[in-house]
């Protein structure tokens, strides 16, 4: 009884020098010459026979409810969800900013090569970011300049506000998004600045995109990338959802639409192949476009609200995929 007593007296001993007084294994193997993996071990055994006991006081558990669930049910790395109760969209706009550039400062790591893409939701991230000292950072953009209008948040000057906000080197592509025909895309893509900045954007290690739904409120319309005409032809394809030069179905396939073969920037296919994605979107315009680039597996890690999130997992109840 005395052994088990005195063997419970040094578990609380080391658990509160760990978990009350904040010292790490070593300091503590130091202070009671005891071997750090017996520390380790010890810690452990506290857990197990109930000394220790964890309370995490979460206020954000209804958010980790949906994150997990449209994780689990489409399969993507991890999802984000901002509780915004009674919030405009500017406010919902601005959390979400706020969100997507927190997770970002955590997870650009030294010389990564990170794309972006056009978009005013991109640009409101950008203009949220902090200064986080990684080295040998650069920045490049994944599609070209969306029409005449919209310049603020084309991706040539979204790439621009990320790089100078995290003091990182960047590059700028200087070609148009879309051109008049396939045989002058083939022209600027023999351009060897063109196509250095687009082979770079293709080796990118982080993206961030946006995903634009197809209706004449969609930023390609509004930028005058694309005209009336040409999105209600991009509907009538079969098309839900946009993503840097692709357009995916409600099933999240591509889709055969003609100005596809006129865009300059990387398509969905080379999106998928960059090994962190984080997109960001929200809005009920969008929840059709969000549930089919969720289903075709265009992102690692999704940012959204809460209507949202239910939105996009009631969508995807009611039309099963194809």
């Amino acid at each position: 009884m005395e052994a088990s007593q005195e063997k419970t007296r040094l578990l609380v001993k080391i658990s509160t020098l760990y978990y009350i007084d904040g010292m790490n294994q070593q300091e503590i193997s130091a202070r009671l010459g005891i071997s750090r993996p017996q520390i380790s071990r010890m810690l452990a055994a506290a857990k197990s026979d109930g000394i220790v006991q964890i309370n995490i006081r979460n206020p954000f558990s209804e958010e980790q409810t949906y994150e997990r669930a449209i994780s689990e049910t489409f399969g993507i790395k991890d999802v984000f969800v901002v509780q915004t109760p009674e919030a405009d969209g500017q406010v919902i706009d601005l959390q979400l900013a706020r969100a997507a550039s927190a997770l970002l400062e955590n997870v650009i790591r030294d010389r990564d090569v990170v794309g972006i893409m056009a978009g005013r939701t991109i640009a409101s991230v950008g203009r949220e970011m902090n200064y986080i000292g990684k080295k040998d950072v650069k920045f490049v953009p994944m599609i070209g300049g969306w029409g005449s209008e919209g310049a603020a948040w084309h991706a040539n000057s979204n790439t621009r506000v990320f790089a100078e906000k995290l003091k990182s080197r960047y590059l700028l592509l200087n070609a148009p998004a879309i051109v008049a025909s396939r045989e002058a895309r083939e022209v600027f893509l023999k351009e060897l600045e063109i196509a250095d900045v687009l082979e770079t954007a293709r080796k990118a290690t982080v993206a961030l995109v946006g995903i634009g739904q197809i209706s004449e409120k969609a930023a390609i319309v509004q930028s005058g990338y694309f005209n009336r005409n040409e999105i209600e032809a991009a509907r009538s394809a079969g098309a839900v959802s946009n993503i840097c030069s692709s357009f995916l179905n409600a099933a999240g396939e591509c889709v055969e639409y003609e100005p596809q073969s006129r865009m300059i920037g990387i398509d969905i296919d080379e999106l998928r192949r960059i090994p962190n994605v984080v997109a960001i979107a929200s809005g009920s315009d969008k929840v059709e476009a969000i549930g089919a680039a969720l289903r075709g597996r265009c992102m690692n890690v999704l940012v959204t609200d809460m209507a949202t999130a239910k939105r996009v997992l009631d969508w995807h109840r009611s039309h099963p995929a194809p």
